[in-house]
């Protein structure tokens, strides 16, 4: 991590950290305005109860704090891959479903799944960044979906929805954590020198 250790580095990290945090923050706010939408128009109930979705990663963990930088990179990048994939798939079967009757909800979905390609690229800079390259995709993607019927997708869709909204909030965390100098830094040091 030398490399990661150097001025320029860390400006670089800090940018991107903050660019990141924005990009997290917009993607919340547009996730939040289409779950109003798609429990509208797909006539759910914004109280329904959803349990744990399969294939969906949970952003909640619990020793958060023990996490290194790397660590929170890493598990934020695999989860806006598998949001990648399970967007497309809501993508897709809303089109099968509603055809162009509802472009609005399609365009909302695409949109998101599009803040989602970007902020993945995103986080795989910052891995980079860290002198650590981002793992490589794999193919098999999340776990396909056997035989849901049509009201088992809509709250798959539902609880896809909600917990992208919660890791687009421990994203900005995270990033905020590792925009934080290091101890080692001696941006850090000056910093706790100073009065």
């Amino acid at each position: 991590m030398a490399a990661a250790d150097s001025p320029s580095a860390t400006l670089r990290r800090r940018d991107l950290c903050s660019r990141g945090i924005r990009l997290a923050g917009k993607m919340r706010s547009d996730v939040i305005d289409l779950l109003d939408t798609y429990v509208e128009r797909q006539g759910l109930d914004a109280s329904a109860s959803v349990a744990v979705v399969e294939g969906v990663p949970a952003a909640a963990v619990e020793h958060w704090d023990e996490q290194s930088g790397t660590q929170r990179l890493l598990e934020n990048l695999a989860a806006y891959r598998t949001f990648r994939t399970l967007l497309a798939q809501m993508l897709e079967e809303q089109r099968e479903q509603l055809g162009e009757a509802d472009a609005g909800l399609g365009r909302a979905l695409a949109a998101v799944l599009l803040q989602v390609s970007a902020f993945a690229y995103h986080l795989e800079e910052l891995l980079r960044l860290e002198s650590r390259g981002a793992p490589s995709e794999e193919e098999a993607g999340p776990p396909q979906p056997l035989h849901l019927g049509l009201f088992e997708r809509k709250l798959r869709g539902l609880g896809v929805l909600r917990e992208l909204a919660q890791w687009a909030v421990r994203s900005a965390r995270d990033l905020r954590q590792l925009a934080k100098p290091s101890l080692g830094s001696s941006s850090a040091l000056s910093t706790a020198e100073s009065p």
